[in-house]
């Protein structure tokens, strides 16, 4: 990250995010990973400095920073630990949602509860609705005041832990995707249950498990926004969605790139460090350049979100982009590291492991591709 074309508030938050990270998380990263467990104590030290609000609106509690600033520091928390970052940081697309489709009432009642430490899981992928949305089963069904919920989501991000969902529903099958609708769903309502986490490649202290609603009853007025306009809510968040994704990718990337140099300074063969050899020196370079210009696309399509400007092929690429790099980046620094960089004594391997992630979550790769082949032959 260039020093000189930060302001003087991002450097400060840059600051406080690194003290937070490099003090609470880095000295335990490789337990919790080892032990698939989530840090909660530490977790809740992030909530204490409100590192979970950073892109909520002042008025309601939050840090109101612009998206630009926040996915920096989105950055910043991902080059030491991407999965400490992913549970601190999945309210952000769910409170994008009802800032889109909620009430006053609704918007001061939720960002109430995020900001004073609520966990909030976003569901929509199921067993059939991954790419293809418009295949969501999860039924809406109005009954009086009411909607009964029923079907079975997976992969639900914080699944295990949260106290509310987002939940998308069809509530009119005959429309497809103009038959969605979105919903606040407290996650103590009777009806519903939450399958064991997953056993991930990576990320592994990353809540993710099965949520399902059976005949799950919710005030009617839970609905956010009109009925049968949840997936205009979802696509009006996907952008700020893959753009965050891309960012974690770089942080991601950052830290791994950033361990191989160190280890290529220390590590000597043939009487000097490896560092020295140009071929070593041509790889480091190569992962450089991958990081900074994706770096670039990430923060010019997070600054297309600011402005308010169509960004959906520029988030499209800056994912595709990141994701890619990061992947090989990781995979460059393992190969510096040599054998070392296969053993969990390492952060490389873990760096490896975990960059997978970032290829498939928030739309694949492929799907990147489909969007931005699309909007090139319109």
């Amino acid at each position: 990250m260039q020093q000189y074309l930060l302001t003087e508030d991002q450097k400060g938050y840059i600051q406080l995010v690194k003290d937070f990270f490099t003090k609470e998380v880095l000295p335990i990263r490789a337990e919790y990973d080892e032990e698939e467990k989530i840090p909660m104590a530490t977790i809740h030290k992030a909530l204490d400095i409100g590192l979970h609000i950073l892109d909520i609106p002042e008025e309601y509690g939050g840090a109101g920073l612009d998206f630009l600033t926040y996915v920096m520091l989105i950055e910043e928390m991902c080059k030491v630990d991407d999965a400490f970052t992913s549970i601190i940081n999945a309210g952000s697309i769910a409170c994008k949602v009802v800032e889109l489709g909620g009430t006053q009432e609704q918007k001061e009642m939720f960002y109430d509860k995020v900001a004073n430490g609520a966990f909030v899981g976003m569901c929509i992928t199921e067993a059939n609705a991954g790419s293809d949305v418009s295949a969501i089963a999860t039924t809406a069904v109005r009954d009086g005041e009411e909607y009964v919920l029923n079907g079975m989501k997976l992969f639900v991000s914080n699944g295990s832990i949260a106290d509310y969902f987002i939940v998308f529903a069809s509530t009119d099958k005959r429309k497809g995707s103009k038959g969605i609708s979105a919903f606040i769903v407290e996650g103590d309502r009777p009806g519903i249950s939450r399958g064991k986490r997953e056993k991930k490649l990576g990320v592994h202290c990353g809540d993710t498990c099965v949520v399902t609603f059976d005949n799950v009853r919710i005030p009617a007025g839970n609905l956010l926004g009109n009925e049968n306009e949840g997936f205009k809510l979802t696509m009006q968040t996907l952008d700020r969605g893959r753009v965050k994704v891309a960012a974690m990718a770089i942080g991601h990337a950052q830290g791994a790139l950033d361990y191989a140099v160190q280890y290529a300074k220390e590590r000597d063969q043939f009487g000097q460090p490896i560092c020295k050899f140009q071929g070593i020196q041509f790889m480091l370079a190569d992962m450089e350049a991958a990081v900074e210009s994706a770096r670039q696309m990430v923060y010019h399509a997070a600054s297309l979100i600011d402005n308010q400007m169509p960004c959906s092929r520029a988030a499209s690429i800056a994912k595709l982009v990141a994701t890619d790099n990061c992947m090989k980046v990781c995979t460059d620094a393992v190969q510096i590291l040599g054998g070392y960089g296969l053993t969990r004594e390492y952060p490389v391997e873990r760096y490896f492991r975990n960059a997978k992630t970032y290829q498939i979550v928030e739309g694949t790769n492929q799907i990147q591709r489909m969007v931005i082949g699309r909007d090139l032959c319109r």
